[in-house]
């Protein structure tokens, strides 16, 4: 399935989009090919044949869009898409092309079938993602310079490229630069069995013994997120270097979600300072930026992390009115819910 033109080429990754420790660690467990990307066969068996049919055609690959929580892996298949293509891998942000000239600087010097990796890309701002459009379209870069009868239009020819998009918030991307994309990818978090793998071999990487019973209970807590699992993972496994020689078993397991503040639930003191800030309010509805304030916490962080888990559970509700906690979120704090006044008569 491999494509033999450019095979090995280099990656380019900016480094300014994660820290140097946090970058190190993941990298160290990045999946090389599909053969390792695990949980999201779904995503794979389509992009596969879009792979084998470019490959044929001897033409870039589509536009991707990946979608999808934090932490899903659209970062790590953009690597291991660059892998199995074997073509140059230029990754960025949304937040780092600040004006037009940046992504021109980018765009000009890419080799053919490069594939732009671009985070965050629904934080484009208006002008780089219309100089986007015919970029994208016809290869190639148009502006003007002067204005009135002086102005001149301009045009730069790109190599083919396929742009890699990946946003955890699809709805911010305008539909003309949506409808761009050729294939749209939707991360789902993993199954308990997925993670199971992808922690097992995460301790294989980092010559850590894991017993399968702990990597059972560390993937039931991961929320369906390997990015989570492996800091579970690199937690207890400084915990088992310390007090049991190296293995990590369900003890050590038990140990470090009580030093992390991890209940049996898996609700973490975020979690909790949500569920208790709407009870105190009587169950809600509370505003995203009153609730925001209740628990000294941004208002993205509490949309984009810490609500999907706890919508996923049925423990808290999202309406138009705004954030209320349901009967088993109340339970969840050992709490009744408010009697609702009787309407009859």
């Amino acid at each position: 399935m491999r494509q033999n033109q450019g095979m090995g080429a280099p990656s380019t990754f900016d480094s300014s989009l994660t820290a140097p420790g946090e970058r190190e660690f993941e990298n160290g467990l990045q999946p090389r090919d599909f053969s390792e990307f695990l949980g999201q066969e779904a995503l794979l068996e389509p992009l596969q044949l879009m792979l084998r049919a470019a490959s044929q055609r001897q033409e870039p690959l589509e536009h991707l869009l990946f979608t999808g929580l934090p932490g899903l892996g659209k970062t790590s298949l953009a690597m291991a898409l660059a892998k199995e293509t074997g073509h140059p891998l230029k990754m960025t942000s949304g937040p780092a092309l600040h004006r037009a000239r940046d992504l021109v600087g980018i765009l000009s010097q890419l080799e053919p079938h490069t594939l732009l990796f671009i985070d965050e890309i629904h934080r484009l701002s208006t002008e780089v993602e219309e100089y986007l459009y015919g970029a994208m379209d016809r290869f190639q870069i148009e502006w003007t310079f002067d204005t009135g009868v002086h102005a001149r239009l301009l045009k730069l020819d790109l190599q083919p490229f396929t742009l890699v998009g990946a946003t955890t918030r699809e709805a911010l991307l305008t539909p003309p630069f949506r409808s761009r994309f050729g294939h749209h990818l939707r991360f789902e978090p993993y199954s308990e069995s997925a993670l199971v793998q992808i922690l097992l071999r995460s301790a294989t990487l980092l010559h850590t013994e894991l017993n399968p019973a702990a990597a059972r209970f560390l993937a039931r807590h991961a929320r369906g997120v390997p990015r989570i699992a492996n800091r579970l993972l690199r937690r207890a496994r400084d915990m088992a270097q310390l007090e049991n020689q190296g293995l990590i078993d369900e003890e050590v397991v038990r140990r470090t979600f009580r030093l992390l503040e991890i209940d049996d639930r898996g609700l973490e003191r975020p979690d909790r300072q949500v569920l208790e800030a709407l009870a105190r309010a009587g169950g809600g509805p509370l505003g995203l930026k009153n609730l925001a304030v209740a628990v000294d916490e941004a208002e993205d962080t509490l949309a984009e992390v810490v609500e999907p888990w706890l919508i996923r559970q049925g423990w808290l509700q999202r309406t138009p009115q705004g954030r209320l906690l349901s009967v088993e979120g109340w339970k969840i704090l050992g709490l009744a819910p408010p009697t609702l006044p009787s309407t009859e008569p």
